[in-house]
């Protein structure tokens, strides 16, 4: 289980903020980037991180014109 390490981070100005959090994106390969938008989806939704949940086809319907 990954948790906050609290003490890497401090407070920012909108701007100064938004510099560094591109540098810190830009040096991850795109394999690691995809591993944290998982991860942050994971914990917005609340489902487990490698767990997602199913899509519901029952709702959709193919129509024939």
């Amino acid at each position: 289980m990954q948790r906050l390490d609290r003490t890497a981070f401090k407070a920012h100005t909108a701007a100064q903020a938004d510099k560094s959090d591109v540098a810190v994106y830009k040096n991850m390969t795109w394999q690691e980037r995809l591993r944290v938008a998982n991860y942050l989806n994971s914990v917005a939704y609340n489902y487990p991180e490698f767990n997602p949940p199913k899509m519901d086809k029952t709702f959709f319907r193919i129509k024939i014109r």
